[in-house]
């Protein structure tokens, strides 16, 4: 139900401002993939009224939306980067960086900070490393210095030193598998999108995100972080509660506007006990989307919300 009541926000705001929806599928992790997964959000998405205009089952301009049929244009703009020289490989495990001495701290979200450990090596270490046949992945090599500052339509006023709270991060895992960060950015930019609506745990992604739009040269898009939906203790809700998903509502006999209403009601769009579509939702906020719903979400952040 939060990843539902997220998409509800990111399409919301779309559709209120008369702009485009797109759908991308990201599957990169093909070991932890499961296709029935994958068509049982798009049925879910689909029987709640969120439509899109671009996506994998309808095509679009900038075709495909999967990206695990979009590892050539990683590899090309991967390749962008090492002609720059802003990569370089990593031989560390994680639990090699998370263990070491010089990186205690915890790192923006993701883990210990990574430490620089082969940020420098010498190519007698390089050579030691892959005889003893140990597959590197690639980091970004991050300005020691630069802060990244940017507001969200949210959260406001963001600043994050990289190097300090992150460090130099993945943009290929040893597996070969390209990273989340890289991999949203090329086709965010290739896909031309102006702002990205997600939930308040990808905040602090977002400055390493600015830094690659940066590098490859895309314009940096507007970001709104809506706040999750958390359960009676202030939890964040976990996909694995079977028993939060659509099919026991359904099977209560809920129709998609009982649905939209409470979840629109959770971040204070609707009053409690609203039965509303999605498309009468949008209605009522059309054109109003940053005075009204911005508002809205940044008074139900500190707000404990929870479907019944």
């Amino acid at each position: 139900m939060g990843n539902l009541r997220t998409a509800l926000l990111a399409w919301l705001f779309a559709r209120s401002a008369d702009g485009q929806f797109v759908l991308r599928i990201e599957d990169l992790d093909r070991p932890r993939i499961r296709p029935e997964a994958t068509q049982r959000m798009i049925n879910d998405l689909r029987w709640l009224g969120l439509d899109w205009d671009e996506g994998p089952d309808c095509g679009g301009p900038y075709v495909p939306y999967m990206q695990s049929e979009r590892l050539e244009i990683y590899q090309h703009y991967l390749q962008r980067l090492q002609e720059a020289e802003l990569l370089y490989p990593c031989y560390c495990s994680r639990a090699e960086v998370a263990h070491a001495a010089s990186a205690p701290q915890q790192g923006a979200g993701d883990g210990p900070r990574y430490p620089g450990t082969c940020r420098h090596l010498t190519q007698v270490q390089h050579r030691r490393h892959e005889a003893n046949r140990r597959r590197p992945s690639l980091r970004l090599c991050v300005d020691d210095e630069r802060i990244i500052s940017f507001t969200d339509l949210i959260a406001g006023s963001i600043h994050q030193h990289v190097q300090q709270e992150v460090g130099d991060f993945i943009i290929r895992r040893s597996d070969g598998i390209f990273g989340y960060q890289f991999a949203v950015v090329v086709d965010d930019g290739l896909m031309h999108i102006n702002q990205i609506v997600r939930g308040a745990d990808l905040l602090h992604s977002t400055a390493r995100q600015i830094l690659l739009f940066e590098a490859l040269g895309f314009p940096v898009p507007t970001f709104a972080h809506v706040p999750l939906l958390l359960d009676e203790e202030g939890k964040r809700l976990s996909k694995r509660i079977q028993s939060m998903g659509l099919e026991p509502l359904r099977g209560a006999n809920m129709t998609p506007s009982d649905i939209i209403g409470q979840l629109a009601a959770s971040c204070g769009l609707v009053e409690n006990g609203t039965s509303i579509s999605a498309i009468e939702l949008a209605k009522k906020y059309h054109q109003q989307v940053y005075v009204i719903i911005v508002s809205k979400l940044q008074s139900s952040q500190q707000n404990i919300a929870t479907i019944n």
